[in-house]
């Protein structure tokens, strides 16, 4: 039985929040979607939208993992979304799950940055984990491409772009 309603939203960054400098062609970091996203997709849902950082997951330190860890265990909900770059997305996941957290945590991310606009899995991948967060039992998952994984049952196909199954 859910102790609270809220769903605890952490930002880290990642694609998802990337935004493009148009003269040098690079990706960077301003302010997170995060919140105007759930505007766009008409949520109605009960939120908690916190900003813990903003890097890049192959910049992430075991610093900034102790960050998402300690968010995660002292918040209030026991629903959390965690959006996250997708290429340590799953290094994250194992590091929260060795922490037995009595909760459900959803880590999300984007192939493309929302940014983008309709050409972003961002969106979708973001309705997933909001509803994944809300059914699913504790424990740490991955919500991507409309599934969602236990995380140390998925990977990042770098071939295809897409989360699958290890065992796949």
């Amino acid at each position: 039985m859910k102790t609270n309603n809220t769903i605890q939203v952490f930002v880290t960054g990642g694609t998802f929040d990337k935004e493009y400098n148009f003269i040098t062609g690079k990706l960077y970091f301003k302010d997170s979607h995060l919140s105007r996203m759930f505007e766009l997709g008409r949520s109605t849902l009960d939120l908690d939208v916190k900003t813990l950082m903003m890097v890049d997951s192959l910049e992430m330190t075991d610093a900034d993992r102790e960050i998402i860890i300690h968010s995660c265990k002292n918040c209030v909900s026991d629903q959390v979304i965690v959006t996250h770059g997708t290429d340590k997305m799953v290094a994250t996941a194992e590091v929260l799950a060795k922490h037995d957290i009595p909760k459900t945590i959803v880590l999300t991310g984007a192939m493309v940055p929302i940014a983008f606009g309709t050409s972003s899995d961002g969106f979708f991948n973001l309705g997933s984990a909001s509803a994944f967060a809300q059914v699913l039992p504790h424990g740490v998952y991955i919500a991507m491409n409309g599934r969602y994984f236990n995380w140390n049952e998925v990977m990042k196909n770098r071939d295809t772009g897409y989360f699958v199954n290890k065992i796949s």
